[in-house]
């Protein structure tokens, strides 16, 4: 008995010895890492959309604004809104990646948005309206942080679960390759969207 319980012995330190050297503990910490990046990216995409109703709530004050543009807003919105983005979700490449587009096609409607809103002395002058902008491009400021954050945890991931000995690791226990965000220009990533308060507004289109 007391020989069995020192071959037990024996072999639960030789196996934690094992999975040490082979970077199993690195996956926990990597992957908790991740999930607390994936999280803090979900509260500053969270706060964007809650910005967005009142928003279009104050452009709607124009008469005269571009129903077109404000439309895209609350239609992006509403597909942003509509993706459950579960914990879950960052294991899956197809979601992660319909996450992104959407979130992306809302960053460019806004974007839009406050361009156009260069046209409307009115709104450029709405306290209300300017107050708006401030928060979303501190909210933008604090997106860009958040998703440089992830990718950085992600890429710590990915390549431990890329290398030798812990991609065997990986095998074992069916560490996947997480996705992360893409961008057509890498110093996007750094840029958030410009909003210029000093550049003059260009003409009025004829209504």
């Amino acid at each position: 008995m007391k020989r069995l319980q020192e071959w037990t012995t024996a072999w639960l330190l030789g196996l934690t010895l094992l999975l040490g050297g082979c970077g199993y503990n690195d996956f926990q910490r990597l992957d908790e890492q991740v999930k607390a990046g994936w999280s803090e990216v979900l509260n500053q995409y969270q706060r964007r959309a809650d910005l967005v109703p009142n928003l279009v709530a104050t452009v709607k004050g124009e008469a005269s604004f571009e129903q077109e543009t404000l439309t895209k807003v609350i239609e992006a919105r509403a597909r942003a809104t509509s993706i459950q983005a579960t914990p879950e979700l960052i294991n899956d490449p197809a979601a992660f990646q319909k996450f992104q587009a959407a979130q992306g096609e809302l960053s460019g409607a806004l974007s839009r948005l406050l361009v156009v809103a260069e046209n409307y002395p009115n709104l450029k002058a709405n306290q209300g309206f300017q107050d708006l902008r401030v928060q979303l491009e501190g909210t933008e400021n604090r997106i860009t942080v958040a998703r440089n954050r992830y990718i950085k945890a992600v890429q710590e991931y990915n390549v431990l679960a890329r290398s030798f000995p812990s991609n065997l690791t990986a095998m074992v226990f069916g560490y996947e390759l997480k996705p992360s965000f893409t961008v057509t220009n890498e110093a996007q990533i750094a840029a958030p969207p410009a909003v210029d308060f000093g550049k003059p507004a260009a003409p009025a289109a004829s209504r």
